[in-house]
């Protein structure tokens, strides 16, 4: 993506079926076009505000022209009735206003039995399928006897329902980031924006409807099921059976507990999504480079949109991020993504300069009346187009996370590189961070 399309931020459109308008983005320029069927909730719009989502979304679009939308009854769409021939006709009226003829279809969880079904009745539209860690039946039958009981789906719909908008599903969609406060809220906010409680349960009893299983003999399209082996989420045996039932599906078990995409080993994931797609992948044994990472992020931003209204929230907003543009631009940093209200940032040479660009940024803000609070790690990035990968994106996220308001922190690798350079820190002793090995020094700036 590029800066100008990053500054913009997503635009959603509108697909008709009928009196029903599904929400849409359409991101990249690749040499195919992708659409995502996801579960039976999303958001385009606020999707965007997990940097982990974001990358995942933004590596997809570094190899197609992607296509995301809400299904009905969710999200930005129109409600309307649920039923399979309604629903098979949303992805075509989403494909149309796309200005779509042909597109490879990847279906996430519930959205895979209407991926399927889709593929298998408009062979003419599909190019190629892949399905990740998608439910194929929803109740136990003779056919499927490992499946759970109407009963047990009963009581498992009740517990998702009784605590949602709460968050609590991430141990079980994402176990290796359970304990991510950060994670936990975005998910929850995504849950709350996504449907009411009632309509949760009226779209889960809707996807649990579609039954695709006699249909996935016809379908032609190249095919590739994904699954993590060891997931909780979703029983790998429901991707086992997609590969048995369809047409010289190519079955890959790929090792983890996470169902979703963009936690656990995602890199892996797209990888073998973008080879079985184009041939070939960028990612992986790409161009790598030693960078310092930045993380900004606005302290209580959703408080201070409260207390100043929308309009002013949005115009403080506009200042805010042109100023940031214009200090990181005189510390020759680069701009990487724009991630909710705050920035993903890079710089190549000497660390000092990254770190006195925060120091900076911390002032533009609090003129502005907001507090930021930053994260800096120094290692080798992956080079993806536009984007970057690796250990020390994650690394310098985690930091970021664990900062105050008004405070930078810088890992000790950060740390250890600027020694000379007149920057003076404290240590705040070592730390565990999710899902990166070890214990990890951080030291916080004195400003």
């Amino acid at each position: 993506m590029l800066d100008d399309e990053r500054a913009m931020g997503p635009t959603t459109r509108y697909a008709r079926n009928g009196d029903v308008s599904l929400a849409y983005q359409v991101h990249g320029e690749g040499p195919i076009d992708l659409i995502l069927v996801n579960a039976f909730v999303s958001h385009v719009e606020h999707v965007w505000e997990n940097p982990g989502f974001a990358r995942f979304l933004t590596r997809l679009m570094g190899f197609s022209r992607l296509i995301i939308w809400d299904r009905r009854g969710s999200g930005l769409s129109d409600d309307g009735p649920l039923g399979v021939d309604e629903e098979v006709g949303d992805v075509d009226a989403v494909l149309d206003a796309a200005g779509t003829r042909r597109a490879a279809v990847l279906a996430y969880n519930a959205g895979g039995p209407l991926a399927a079904l889709y593929a298998a009745r408009f062979p003419e539209r599909v190019s190629a399928l892949a399905l990740y860690a998608c439910v194929l039946h929803a109740v136990r039958d003779d056919d499927l006897p490992w499946i759970e009981t109407e009963q047990e789906r009963e009581r498992r719909i009740g517990a998702i329902v009784e605590r949602w908008g709460e968050g609590t599903n991430l141990e079980v969609l994402a176990p290796t980031a359970a304990g991510d406060p950060q994670m936990r809220a975005w998910l929850a906010r995504l849950e709350r924006l996504a449907a009411s409680p009632g309509q949760a349960r009226r779209l889960v009893a809707a996807a649990g409807q579609i039954d695709v299983r006699l249909e996935l003999g016809r379908i032609s399209a190249p095919t590739l099921v994904l699954h993590r082996s060891d997931e909780v989420w979703v029983d790998v045996r429901h991707s086992r059976e997609y590969a048995r039932r369809i047409p010289d599906a190519r079955l890959v078990e790929l090792a983890g507990v996470d169902s979703l995409p963009s936690a656990g080993d995602m890199d892996a994931l797209v990888g073998e999504i973008e080879e079985f797609l184009t041939g070939g992948r960028r990612g992986g044994e790409g161009e790598r480079a030693l960078l310092t990472v930045m993380f900004t992020d606005i302290v209580g931003s959703t408080a201070r949109a409260a207390e100043l209204g929308d309009k002013r929230w949005r115009d403080l907003l506009t200042v805010h991020d042109h100023e940031v543009r214009r200090t990181l631009r005189r510390f020759d940093g680069d701009v990487i993504q724009r991630i909710g209200d705050g920035f993903l940032a890079v710089f190549d040479g000497a660390p000092s300069r990254a770190v006195r660009c925060a120091d900076a940024l911390t002032g533009v803000a609090r003129a502005e009346g907001v507090e930021l609070r930053i994260g800096l790690h120094t290692g080798e990035c992956e080079i993806i187009g536009d984007d970057i990968g690796g250990m020390a994106v994650h690394i310098a996220a985690r930091i970021g996370a664990l900062a105050r308001a008004g405070e930078i922190l810088v890992s000790g690798t950060t740390y250890g590189t600027v020694i000379g350079a007149g920057l003076d820190f404290d240590y705040r002793g070592e730390n565990i961070l999710r899902g990166v090995p070890g214990r990890w020094p951080i030291f916080a700036l004195n400003r």
